[in-house]
């Protein structure tokens, strides 16, 4: 059995398109139409807070520009004022709704700052950078959103994107996750913005605070996050050794790795499954543990050590 397949992932559950479902006491959860090889069903839209009138509510990672999503939305926070939108990354799944939900319910944007630079050397992906996004707040990890019977906390993850935020939700020891963590797939780390040494360092910050449930933005929650966490951050490793076996073997570049190392994975998503070799290999060079002639670039020659 390969390390993906050791991961228990999460991959059918129940929602509908604009329909506000409410998945835990002060969750509800919002999933955009915008389906793919990176979001996977779409792009879930959380807030928090109670359903009761008047009550103040948080919403989370308002999605793509899409007209649909956002009379959702204002459908599904209808009567109650929203507070806070919280950002965890600015990829334009994520993002590009935040300031025109935001311009009609009159709330804040948080997020962590925007990376100065593109974050993406190779083709398109669904995760390019949402080039005009500028929060009102920026966070830095740490800082504690509450409003009326709830408490929210950043929590600062950079792996995935350098300015990744999640979110614990204190009430319910539960964590919006972003794209940090995903229950129906492994993560893409694509650098320059993505880095695999502060994606694993996070991972372990997320593994150490013991939360009962994780909600990805894409996809179903984790809901036996031990588990799960430990068999993720296995695989990351056992890719590692895999890339390593590779060079052994006498690959010296990405493009002779990716079929062999995922060839059992959608061609679709091998262009991705490049820019994860080539972080995990900018971090086995920074490691000393794997050489290449200048710098670690999507297209240089590697060797072992």
């Amino acid at each position: 059995m390969s390390a993906v397949q050791a991961i228990p992932f999460v991959r059918a559950f129940d929602f509908q398109y604009g329909r506000a479902d409410q998945v835990s006491p002060l969750i509800q959860r919002v999933i955009c139409n915008n389906p793919g090889p990176f979001t996977f069903t779409g792009t879930g839209t959380y807030i928090v807070g109670h359903s009761r009138p008047g009550s103040s509510v948080a919403v989370i990672d308002p999605g793509p520009l899409d007209d649909a999503h956002l009379a959702a939305l204002m459908s599904a926070v209808e009567g109650r004022t929203v507070s806070h939108i919280l950002v965890t990354h600015t990829h334009r799944d994520h993002s590009p709704l935040a300031r025109p939900f935001a311009d009609v319910v009159r709330a804040p944007v948080l997020a962590a700052r925007p990376p100065a630079r593109d974050t993406h050397a190779s083709g398109p992906l669904d995760e390019e950078e949402d080039a005009v996004f500028a929060p009102d707040t920026i966070l830095t990890g740490g800082e504690a959103i509450a409003g009326d019977g709830w408490t929210l906390r950043a929590l600062f993850t950079p792996g995935h994107a350098s300015n990744h935020m999640a979110f614990a939700l204190e009430d319910e020891n539960a964590l919006f996750c972003g794209d940090h963590i995903m229950g129906w797939s492994t993560t893409v780390v694509a650098p320059p913005d993505g880095n695999m040494s502060d994606y694993l360092l996070s991972l372990d910050v997320v593994i150490a605070e013991g939360f009962s449930t994780l909600w990805p933005t894409h996809g179903a929650p984790v809901t036996e996050p031990a588990p799960f966490l430990a068999a993720y951050r296995r695989h990351r490793l056992d890719r590692e050794a895999q890339i390593l076996a590779r060079l052994v073997a006498g690959d010296r570049t990405i493009a002779q790795m990716v079929p062999v190392l995922y060839a059992a994975v959608d061609q679709r998503l091998w262009a991705a499954a490049g820019l994860s070799v080539w972080a995990h290999l900018i971090k086995l060079v920074n490691d000393g543990r794997v050489v290449t002639d200048g710098e670690p670039t999507l297209s240089a020659t590697y060797r072992p050590a």
